[in-house]
C-alpha cells in the first residue's frame, strides 16, 4: 500500500463541481492552504468542505471491512476516523464551519437532499 499514491478524490470532487454548478453555488476554491487540506473553501462564508470516500473514511453505512488484513484496515480506518474529528475540531476552533459529505451522498438519487445541505452555502 505505501507505493499507491494518492491523486486526491478526482471523480468525486468532479461530481461535486457539477452540483455546485447546477444549483449554482458559487464562491468555492480549490488547494487552499488549510488544515486537513479541504477540498473546497468558502473563504467569505468560512465553510470547508470534505468529500469523505465511504470506504477510506468509514462510512457507517457503506463500509464493508477487507477479509484480509483486518487489523491493518482496522487500524487505517479508525486512525483516518480520528484524525477527521481532530481536522473538524480544529477548523471549528479557528471559527470555520466544517461540511463532510460522504461518496455516497453524490449519487444521483441523493442529489436534492445534497443540494438542500449545499443550499445553505449560498
Amino acid at each position: 500500500m505505501a507505493a499507491v499514491r494518492s491523486q486526491a478524490n478526482r471523480t468525486t470532487e468532479l461530481r461535486l463541481i457539477t452540483l455546485f454548478r447546477r444549483w449554482r453555488i458559487s464562491g468555492w476554491r480549490r488547494k487552499q492552504k488549510l488544515i486537513g487540506k479541504p477540498d473546497f473553501v468558502f473563504r467569505h462564508k468560512r465553510v470547508v468542505v470534505f468529500v469523505d470516500g465511504c470506504f477510506w473514511h468509514g462510512c457507517p453505512s457503506c463500509y464493508r471491512r477487507p477479509s484480509s488484513h483486518r487489523a491493518y484496515w482496522d487500524t487505517k480506518v479508525r486512525t483516518n476516523k480520528a484524525r477527521d474529528r481532530l481536522v473538524t475540531q480544529r477548523l471549528h476552533s479557528s471559527g470555520w464551519r466544517v461540511l463532510r459529505i460522504w461518496e455516497h451522498e453524490l449519487r444521483p438519487r441523493n442529489e436534492a437532499r445534497l443540494a438542500r445541505r449545499l443550499e445553505r452555502l449560498r
